[in-house]
């Protein structure tokens, strides 16, 4: 297990990178740090392998703190955005290579057995006599994960692994780092900026913003049950739309709508509100287009085809909606449309952002 507690992390310069950030990850878990750029996620990546000292905290590998350990000690593989493979070396050799060196030095012909079976693994056994500057990005990215793993690390450490590789090799890496790591059965920590390649390969999502971790969580509840605005915004693609309303009447009123709080699911109230001005939640998905029973209505700018699916686009006043449907339901650009919204699905945020329901 690693435990990271209170970790802090002021730089020189004042900057706050980290503040009080502190979580778990169990054994053999596969765990991705989230958020976007600038928000600590390889810092945090950094610190647990040694290259920066936190200013306050711990980290802890099995109830051992490691931060006063030496990386070389820590037992830890990592696998950097840019891969950082040897180019006069083959794939062979690159492999070998940390079973040659420090801790990790053995016998050649026993570094040469375990090369061969990760890279049997890895399934680049085929390309173990070319050069770096011969393969591909996906190649080199097989190669540089075959690298870390022949230390038979405690701990993976992957930074943004995949954003150097177009999009549909991204997809194709990404599943076979989840099986590998899954195969091996090692603990590891991804390092995204990118949601959907988090959602599709963790077990847990650490979402992080300003230094300061958002949720901790499952990625499906990540997205179903948002600790607050911030994590519903970053979740979910198309994003989420809001609106400003207003709490009064025992209703939740806008400049379009009424709806009685008595039509809301009332045990997801997290306390009963009082009156007041809040932002209304609601996924695309949950928006009901050409509703039996019209909440509003509002005039189609324009309905985008995605799959099975088709993204409808239309403005409430000057905020922008977005709702979802079948591609097989027909709709006209430019005509109004009604709309109803599935209110055991919605979100109440107060204006900090906290979810209250």
């Amino acid at each position: 297990m690693i435990e990271v507690t209170n970790l802090n992390k002021v730089y020189d310069n004042g900057f706050e990178a980290l503040k009080s950030v502190s979580f778990n990850i169990d054994k053999g878990d596969l765990v991705c740090l989230l958020g976007p750029s600038g928000c600590g996620k390889s810092t945090i990546l950094n610190m647990i392998a040694g290259l920066l000292q936190p200013t306050n905290g711990d980290i802890a590998f099995d109830g051992k703190s490691i931060v006063h350990t030496e990386p070389k000690d820590r037992n830890i593989g990592f696998v950097f955005q840019n891969y950082s493979l040897y180019p006069h070396m083959t794939v062979l050799q690159n492999v070998m290579f940390p079973l040659s060196v420090g801790n990790h030095k053995v016998d050649k012909k026993v570094a040469l057995a375990t090369a061969e079976k990760y890279m049997k693994l890895t399934k680049i056994s085929d390309i173990r006599d070319k050069r770096p500057g011969q393969l591909s990005g996906g190649q080199q990215q097989r190669v540089a994960i075959t690298r870390a793993l022949v230390q038979n690390p405690q701990v993976l450490l992957l930074d943004e692994p995949l954003s150097n590789l177009d999009a549909r090799l991204r997809l194709s890496i990404r599943e076979e780092i989840r099986r590998l790591v899954k195969e091996v059965g090692i603990t590891t920590i991804f390092v995204t900026h990118d949601q959907e390649e988090a959602l599709s390969i963790s077990d847990k999502i650490i979402l992080l913003n300003d230094g300061v971790v958002q949720q901790d969580d499952d990625p499906q509840k990540l997205y179903l049950e948002p600790n607050n605005l911030f994590v519903a915004q970053f979740i979910g693609n198309p994003v989420i739309n809001l609106l400003p309303v207003r709490i009064s009447e025992g209703k939740i009123q806008s400049d379009f709508f009424a709806v009685p709080l008595t039509e809301f699911k009332q045990e997801r109230f997290k306390a009963p509100l009082e009156d007041g001005t809040y932002v209304l939640g609601i996924r695309p998905e949950d928006m009901m287009p050409n509703a039996a029973n019209p909440l509003f209505e509002s005039v189609l700018i324009d309905g985008e085809a995605i799959g099975r699916e088709r993204v409808l686009k239309f403005d409430l006043g000057e905020h922008h909606f977005k709702a979802i449907m079948k591609i097989e339901e027909h709709v006209t650009k430019g005509l109004p449309m009604n709309f109803n919204f599935k209110k055991e699905k919605a979100f109440i945020f107060e204006e900090s952002g906290e979810r209250v329901y």
